[in-house]
Parts: structure tokens; C-alpha cells; sequence
């Protein structure tokens, strides 16, 4: 049980840095206390319409799909992929399949990694600028990577590619965040993960279908379609999202209560010192118009250098919830990328599928990720709001990881349920289930475990979530490198079994963050060279 929080504990997590802890029901009327507290100003997003938040959240879970859409999707025209670049089947052919899944594997790679490069620009300057140009660059490289007709140009538009399109991955989790209060980002943060999981699937059928009676090119064709739409919507319709509120805040402590605006005499207004006003009171603010909202820069939005927001989120990896979160999504968003690299000739040489039949079996992913929206999204935030309750309306963000128990078992399930169905030779639909299953643990235990360490380290979710896409991005390249050769020494049915294993040890890691994870979070963040390299300025303060 998470040990209860004391009003002295309030006191002494405020002289430190709550890291998540703070009062989210009144202690007298059990009422959901709102946080962060949001502004007088019409500019606040958390001030805007709740139709508009939810439409750039939806705008948001669309440029997550498509940002994936072609990263795995021509996998399943490899084969025809591998003749217009390596020549005809041959005795050597398999090794040329292999060279060219490069175009995949440094796409995969470069989405993740390429986020320590983003990152910093994000923090600095905005969540517009970069979703702008991530996405007119993503447009242009798809097209590039369409039409190439060389190996090395092709590789080099899906490496561009990879990078222009993980911006999304970094954004979207920081965007849910400007845009929503603490006690609605499970749900939305529970869309975002299965947006992301669904463009691998989504893009895996639809490529397949397209496989039936055109070429792998119309693949790319039918992409820069959707992905240009897209495109035009952000430029048009996406505004900056990013708001300070370091004005409105008194300090750490200032958390666990809720926020009181104290009123301004009338003799200051009548003064028009509007410095003094202002101090007091807040910005004196005009909404802005439409034509302003579309301006790509507005100002910096930290004093914090770029070196240090590059470094940040590597030595948060060194802190063990993060670490510990780094490690789920490595395990199974990694464990799917091993499948998708050689799931196309695994179904084929097992059943005689075509491509787009062996497409058709991410449907059972789309499935998968449509469940585990609840289970990873509304169930957790129940769970996490009972132990709330539980504590006197103090919420600490590990009440939230219960939730992850289902995952505990479905994640080696699925991975068993996969090898098993494809090393013995049982019925298609058993493998497909595994994939169903596998998806489903990803969107349920990577969101549960994403919004525990976002709840913790609030100032730098962007940081925070870098941390665990390069990291998973880094881990999913090593192992597409070594999954045929396992699978070739040991068979699917152990290979995978170990997978299974894997998985399984490193989610049940939850039970000792659950019981032990506020004294290793306070503990870990005093450590020296954290201090010096990851605690944040005070500019970066939400006010949670």
C-alpha cells in the first residue's frame, strides 16, 4: 500500500519538489481539486472549449497514426521491395531481404533518436514549429522515398523519414498535457498510445491491400495523400499550446492546495501600473485572433540552454521509475518490431499467405489497441482515483500502476501465443491472436507506465518521454539485427518463449515501484550530478 501522505509530508515534498505528490480531491468535499489551477486568460488552452481540446487531441492521435504509417507498413511488400532493388530470387536472396530491411530498421531507429534532437527545439520554442516543419518534411521525404530508384537514395529518404516523422511521437504526449487536467490525461493519453501502435497495424493492412493490384510504389502514393491532409490541417488549424503559468504559481507546495487568486485593489488599476497590476494579477490579456494563433514562432518558452535540455534525458534514464518505464516499452513495443521485421515470411512460408493476407492479420492489433484505450486509459485513472480517495484525496503517482497487473499477463501470452502458433504449425488465428494480445499489452502497460512517469516528473514530460522512445527505438534496431538469427538457432516456439519471460520479469517490476517508488523517486532526485544535469528551472513549473 502507498504509504499515506500527512499534512507534514505536504510540507517537507514542497520544500523538494512534490514529484507528483499533490492534494487532487478537497480534503473536505472529496472533490476533484483542478490541476494544474488554469489562468483568467482566454490564451490558457486549458481555458479553451472543451470541442476544441478534444478536436486537437484528435488532431493529435492523427498525426501519431500517420507519423507510423509508413514505418512498418511496406514491410509487407518486402519481397517485391527487395526485387526492384537487389534483383530477382536467388540461392542468396535471403540475405538480400535482410539488406534491404534496413530501410525499416533505421526508420524505426531514427523515430526515436531522432527525438533527442527535437526535443530541445520543442522545450525552447514550441509545440507549432515543430509539428510544422516535422510534418512538411515528412511529406516531402515520402515522396522522395516513393519514387526512388537507387538503394542508397532509398535508404536515405527512410532515414530523413524517420526523423520527420518521430517528432509526432515526442509532441503529442507534451500536447495532452498543455491541453488537459491531471484527471483527464489517462483517457486522452490512452488514445495517443493506441494512435501509435494502430499506424504500424493500420499501415501493415492497408499496404497489404493496396499489394493486391498495384505496385509497392502506390504504398508511398496513397500515403502522401493521407499524410499531406494532415499536414495542411496542423498548418491551418494547430495552434501554439504551450503556456507558462509560473506567474500564477507561489511554489511546489503551492500543489497540494488549490489555487487562490488574491484580488487587486482598485486603487493599483485606477493607477494604471500596469507592471504592479500584473505582478499581482496576471497578464492583462486579449484573446488572440485566428491569424495570430497561426504564427509558427512566438517566444522562447525557457531560459534553459539547449545543451542542458539535450543531456536531460539521458541522465533520466539513470532515475529507476524511468529506467523501469524505459524498459516496459522496450520490451514490447521492441518484441513487436522483431515481429514485424520478418512476420510477412513467417506467415508465408507457414500458411502460403500472400502479403496482403498476412496484412489482414493486424486487424486483430486494431482490435487489440481499440480494448486497451479503456483498460489503459479510463480504468487506470479509476484506479489511480480510488487510492486517492483512499489517501485523503493526496495523489501520488504510483496508485496508478495496479492497473498494469492485466499486461502482466497478456504481454507473454501474446509472445507465446505467437512463437508457439508459428514454430508448431498451429492455425493462423493463434498467432493472430498473439499479435492482438501483444498489441493490446502495449498501448495498456506502456500508457499506465508513461503517465506514472510523466505524473512524477511533470516540468519535463517532453524529456521524459524522449527518454523512452530513443531508448525503446535503440533496443528495437539491436533486436531486429539478432531476431532471425535467434529464431534460426533456437526456433520461434523458445525464442519467443524467452521473449515471453522477458517481458513478464520486467513488468512485474511494478510491484516494488508500487510499494517502494515515492521513497526511490525523492531519494534518486537529490543524487549530485542529477541535480545539476536534470532538475529544471523555475520557468518550466506547471504548477503541479
Amino acid at each position: 500500500m502507498v504509504k499515506k501522505t500527512t499534512e507534514r509530508d505536504a510540507s517537507d515534498a514542497g520544500k523538494l519538489g512534490t514529484l507528483g505528490s499533490l492534494r487532487l480531491r478537497h480534503h473536505q468535499t472529496n472533490e476533484i481539486i483542478l490541476v494544474p489551477t488554469p489562468s483568467d486568460d482566454p490564451n490558457d488552452p486549458l481555458n479553451w472549449a472543451t470541442p476544441y481540446r478534444y478536436y486537437i487531441a484528435t488532431l493529435v492521435c492523427f498525426a501519431i497514426f500517420f507519423s507510423n504509417f509508413l514505418a512498418a507498413g511496406p514491410t509487407v511488400a518486402i519481397v517485391d521491395v527487395t526485387i526492384t532493388f537487389e534483383g530477382p530470387p536467388g540461392l542468396d536472396f535471403a540475405s538480400k531481404i535482410a539488406h534491404v530491411a534496413y530501410f525499416f530498421t533505421t526508420t524505426a531507429l531514427l523515430q526515436g533518436m531522432g527525438n533527442l534532437v527535437w526535443m530541445p527545439v520543442i522545450v525552447k520554442y514550441g509545440r507549432r514549429p515543430a509539428y510544422v516543419s516535422a510534418f512538411i518534411l515528412y511529406t516531402a521525404v515520402a515522396a522522395w522515398a516513393g519514387g526512388a530508384t537507387s538503394y542508397g537514395s532509398e535508404l536515405a529518404a527512410r532515414i530523413i523519414m524517420g526523423f520527420a516523422s518521430g517528432a509526432a511521437e515526442c509532441l503529442a504526449p507534451l500536447t495532452i498535457a498543455d491541453l488537459f487536467f491531471l484527471h483527464e490525461r489517462g483517457l486522452v493519453m490512452a488514445l495517443y498510445t493506441a494512435a501509435l501502435t494502430a499506424g504500424v497495424s493500420g499501415g501493415i493492412i492497408i499496404a497489404g491491400l493496396i499489394t493486391i493490384k498495384h505496385d509497392w510504389r502506390m504504398i508511398y502514393w496513397v500515403a502522401v495523400a493521407l499524410i499531406g491532409a494532415t499536414t495542411i490541417l496542423i498548418v491551418f488549424t494547430f495552434p501554439e499550446t504551450n503556456y507558462s503559468r509560473i506567474d500564477s504559481i507561489s511554489g511546489p507546495a503551492a500543489a497540494f492546495e488549490p489555487h487562490v487568486n488574491e484580488k487587486v485593489p482598485e486603487d493599483l488599476k485606477q493607477r494604471n501600473d500596469v507592471k504592479l497590476v500584473e505582478s499581482l494579477e496576471g497578464p492583462q490579456s486579449v484573446k488572440r485572433s485566428y491569424v495570430q494563433s497561426l504564427r509558427v514562432f512566438t517566444t522562447k518558452c525557457t531560459q534553459e540552454s539547449l545543451w542542458k535540455l539535450f543531456i536531460r534525458p539521458v541522465i533520466l534514464l539513470c532515475l529507476p521509475p524511468v529506467l523501469w518505464a524505459t524498459l516496459v516499452m522496450s520490451v514490447t513495443i521492441g518484441f513487436l518490431v522483431a515481429i514485424s521485421s520478418n512476420f510477412a515470411t513467417a506467415f508465408q512460408s507457414t500458411y502460403g499467405f500472400k502479403a496482403w493476407q498476412s496484412g489482414l492479420c493486424f486487424i486483430a492489433s486494431i482490435i487489440g489497441s481499440l480494448i486497451a484505450i479503456y483498460l489503459g486509459g479510463a480504468f487506470s485513472d479509476s484506479v489511480a482515483d480510488f487510492f486517492t480517495r483512499r489517501n485523503g484525496g493526496i495523489r501520488e503517482p504510483e496508485m496508478r500502476l495496479p492497473a498494469i497487473a492485466i499486461s502482466v499477463i497478456t504481454a507473454p501470452l501474446a509472445l507465446v501465443l505467437y512463437g508457439v502458433g508459428i514454430g508448431k504449425g498451429l492455425p493462423w488465428i493463434v498467432p493472430t491472436i498473439g499479435l492482438g494480445l501483444l498489441t493490446f499489452s502495449i498501448v495498456q502497460a506502456t500508457n499506465v507506465t508513461l503517465v506514472y512517469t510523466i505524473d512524477s516528473y511533470r516540468p519535463v514530460a517532453g524529456e521524459i518521454t524522449v527518454t523512452q522512445l530513443a531508448f525503446k527505438s535503440a533496443f528495437g534496431f539491436l533486436l531486429s539485427f539478432y531476431t532471425n538469427p535467434w529464431i534460426a538457432e533456437s526456433g520461434y516456439s523458445r525464442a519467443f518463449g524467452a521473449m515471453a519471460g522477458i517481458s513478464g520479469g520486467v513488468i512485474l517490476c511494478a510491484i516494488p515501484m508500487y510499494f517502494f517508488g515515492k521513497t526511490i523517486r525523492h531519494k534518486t532526485w537529490r543524487w549530485g550530478f542529477v541535480k545539476s544535469l536534470a532538475h529544471w528551472d523555475e520557468d518550466r513549473e506547471v504548477g503541479e
